[in-house]
C-alpha cells in the first residue's frame, strides 16, 4: 500500500517538474535558457582554445613515456588550463540548467555546439569547411534532435 502511495505521490511530482521545466507559470524560463547559453560558450570556448594551443605544440613523442610528459607539460600551459577550467564551469551550468528543464528539451540546444565550433574553426583557426563536413553536422544535428524527441 505504502509503495502504492509513493509511486502516486512520485507520478505527481514528475508530472508537476515537467509541466514547469516547460512553462515556467505561464512565461519564458530566462534563467534556465541562460545556464543553457552559458553550458554552449564554455563548451565551444574550451574546445577552440584546447584545438588552439595544441596545433602550436610540438607533434606527439612517439614513446609512451615521452607522450605523458608531453601531455602533462601541454596541461600546464595557461590557456590549455583555461580549456579545462571552461569545461569545468560548462559542467556547473549544465547542473544547474538540470534543475530547470528536463533533459530531453534541454539536450538538443547543445548540439549547437557542433554548429559554431565548425563555424568558428573555419574562422578563427583557419580549418577547411566542405561540403562533407557541413552535411556531417547537419546529419548529427538533426539525429540528436530526433532522438531526443522520441
Amino acid at each position: 500500500m505504502n509503495d502504492r502511495v509513493f509511486l502516486e505521490v512520485d507520478s505527481q511530482n514528475i508530472l508537476q517538474k515537467n509541466i514547469e521545466s516547460v512553462k515556467m507559470n505561464g512565461r519564458f524560463d530566462v534563467a534556465g535558457h541562460f545556464y543553457i547559453l552559458l553550458t554552449l560558450l564554455f563548451t565551444v570556448y574550451g574546445q577552440l582554445v584546447l584545438k588552439w594551443q595544441m596545433g602550436k605544440a610540438p607533434g606527439m613523442p612517439d614513446d609512451n613515456i615521452d607522450k605523458i610528459l608531453f601531455l602533462l607539460q601541454q596541461f600546464l600551459n595557461p590557456w590549455i588550463m583555461s580549456g579545462f577550467a571552461s569545461a569545468f564551469l560548462a559542467s556547473l551550468a549544465w547542473m544547474a540548467a538540470m534543475t530547470r528543464f528536463d533533459l530531453n528539451y534541454a539536450y538538443p540546444f547543445m548540439s549547437l555546439a557542433f554548429i559554431i565550433v565548425m563555424l568558428f574553426s573555419v574562422m578563427f583557426l583557419h580549418e577547411s569547411l566542405t561540403l562533407q563536413s557541413v552535411t556531417g553536422t547537419v546529419m548529427v544535428v538533426a539525429g540528436l534532435t530526433v532522438i531526443a524527441r522520441a
